[in-house]
């Protein structure tokens, strides 16, 4: 493992990562986002494989790859971007309220 994927890993705070690598970010925004913003920089980077590459390159790719993801949420929302499995299945099957109140034991035994 590099010094920059090591010296990352002692990181904890989405303000830590942002001000490491020196993107601009609106506090308002990471502290509303703060934790999809990390998952969503953590995926960037599972797929640039990063550690294929040189220490100067591996610095600037992760800053982009950063301010991307930060990017992300100042564009988009959480339940649109959908980084965490509950916004995920957000959109799985839909049951109506009408379906529901037929399904009481009150309405099928006619009131």
């Amino acid at each position: 493992m590099s010094e920059l994927m090591n010296q990352l890993g002692r990181f904890s705070a989405a303000e830590e990562f942002l001000d490491f690598f020196q993107v601009p970010y609106d506090p308002a925004v990471v502290h509303v986002n703060r934790l999809h913003i990390l998952k969503r920089f953590n995926q960037y980077l599972s797929r640039a494989k990063v550690d294929a590459l040189d220490e100067a390159t591996q610095l600037q790719t992760c800053k982009e790859l950063m301010a991307r993801a930060y990017g992300d949420f100042v564009r988009s929302t959480p339940a649109q971007e959908k980084v965490f499995k509950v916004f995920q299945d957000a959109d799985g099957p839909q049951v109506s309220l009408d379906s529901l109140r037929a399904s009481l034991p009150s309405q099928r035994q006619g009131g």
